[in-house]
């Protein structure tokens, strides 16, 4: 080969003249050189934009959760296991090491060859429960693009460079539906048609924003938990690519990219609550899922963002669960698009730190739920329940925190509660950014990890925008 050839030369010109003095040179990259295309892995097959409209179809056949015989009505809780107390934690090493620079401990570092597939039923349904929400982005994002004119990204100041940036999340979830699928094997869910609550683009910037913060921390939420590491390895690969998705949308929305020090997580059964709705039908054979679908919590006074004071406001939503932000009542001068004060607007932008807050510690918020029974997700076949006894607590479930307010003049399906004045740490408002309100029964003591011990005692969810 060439090159070969001239490191030749080299030893040899090196051989005669040992001893004289280096010549200075300027290297030059070499552009020349071809190699043959790597094989690639395909990609599964993808719609660009499916149907669209709520199910109007016959009733289903089948209804409810996937189930098997059931074990106990829930998980007790149980004190720490005592061995994770045991080590000393002082910065020396108690265990032979593995091998050199190894230390002891780990999950997966044996030297096995890994094995990127689920390995038990919580793999499958959490890793399936993925997928699904995959299937909606990809959908969504491609939706946006061929649904708004060029002229309605222009006036929402977006431009073309931001309308590649969204086809390229568009693509980026074909490869995560690939990953997804590749690890559950010749069942998992394929697309499905979808129904989005938008009739703008400030709607379907607000909707998309509120879509992937569920799809991000729903796989937070049981990431740590899955027997098959390899196949948690590949999901935080592609969960860390979601976390920018949905800081871009904040972007686009005009708002604070990241105003948390943490990100949430939260159980399966709330993504699914969240997302089964926005699935209009699936294919006949399509793997059901076993999640929850929890009653929805409606906001009736939730911060729209499109407004220059998103904290007076009143019913302007475009759907239940999620909650997400209605134009429709916004006349210009109250709009923040288009504002002279870059302090009070929402024009699309890196960081944005607008003067008046979308909500504060001690505002008063005004909630309605339903009562479980209620139909959803594909194909209406998924029944909302709950087992949750009378509801008494408003819980603010955000970065590290589960955080309670009791209800106040509770009236059948309704009350209002006053957001608390709480922090994860000195200096940081745990309530900030897009959080998740569920109403309970009860202050039941919960953390990151055992999050999903709350279900039995949620009553309704919803998605509160707090900054």
């Amino acid at each position: 080969m060439a090159y070969s050839a001239v490191l030749k030369s080299a030893s040899i010109l090196a051989f005669i003249v040992p001893h004289s003095l280096a010549v200075p040179f300027v290297s030059e990259a070499t552009t020349t050189f071809t190699s043959d295309a790597a094989t690639t892995v395909p990609v599964v097959p993808v719609t660009n934009v499916t149907s669209h409209g709520r199910f109007t179809g016959p009733a289903p056949t089948t209804t409810g959760a996937l189930s098997t015989s059931v074990l106990a009505a829930s998980i007790p809780a149980s004190p720490a296991e005592q061995y994770k107390l045991q080590y000393p934690a002082d910065g020396k090493l108690h265990e032979p090491q593995p091998a050199p620079y190894t230390p002891a401990g780990g999950l997966g570092t044996n030297g096995s060859e890994p094995v990127y597939r689920v390995i038990s039923d919580f793999d499958y349904q959490s890793v399936a429960l993925a997928l699904y929400q995959e299937w909606i982005e990809l959908d969504l994002f491609r939706w946006g693009l061929s649904t708004f004119s060029v002229q309605d990204f222009e006036a929402a100041g977006l431009h073309e460079e931001d309308r590649f940036l969204l086809q390229f999340m568009a693509d980026q979830e074909v490869g995560h539906a690939t990953a997804l699928t590749n690890m559950l094997g010749f069942q998992a869910p394929v697309q499905c048609t979808y129904n989005y609550p938008v009739s703008d683009l400030e709607e379907y910037i607000d909707f998309s924003q509120k879509l992937t913060r569920w799809g991000e921390s729903g796989v937070y939420g049981f990431l740590n938990h899955l027997d098959s590491r390899e196949t948690a390895q590949i999901l935080l690969q592609s969960i860390s690519t979601e976390a920018r998705q949905q800081m871009i949308f904040r972007q686009f929305e005009g708002l604070f990219p990241m105003p948390v020090w943490f990100e949430v997580g939260i159980p399966q059964s709330w993504a699914w609550t969240f997302l089964a709705p926005y699935i209009s039908s699936c294919p006949g054979n399509q793997t059901r899922l076993i999640w929850q679908n929890f009653p929805p919590l409606r906001i009736l006074n939730q911060p729209n963002p499109a407004r220059i004071n998103g904290s007076s406001v009143w019913n302007e939503t475009t759907s239940e669960w999620v909650n997400s932000l209605s134009t429709s009542n916004i006349s210009s001068a109250e709009s923040c698009l288009h504002v002279v004060n870059s302090t009070a607007g929402c024009e699309p932008a890196i960081t944005q730190n607008r003067s008046n807050p979308l909500s504060y510690p001690g505002r008063q918020v005004f909630l309605e739920w339903d009562t479980p029974g209620g139909r959803t997700g594909p194909n209406n076949s998924y029944v909302t329940s709950t087992s949750a006894g009378t509801p008494k607590f408003a819980a603010w479930v955000s970065q590290l925190n589960v955080t309670y307010s009791p209800l106040l003049n509770v009236v059948n399906n309704s009350a209002y509660t006053i957001q608390p004045n709480t922090s994860t740490y000195e200096g940081d408002p745990a309530i900030n950014g897009t959080i998740f309100l569920a109403i309970t029964d009860e202050e039941f003591n919960v953390t990151p990890f055992n999050i999903s011990m709350i279900n039995p005692h949620v009553n309704a969810l919803g998605i509160y925008q707090a900054g």
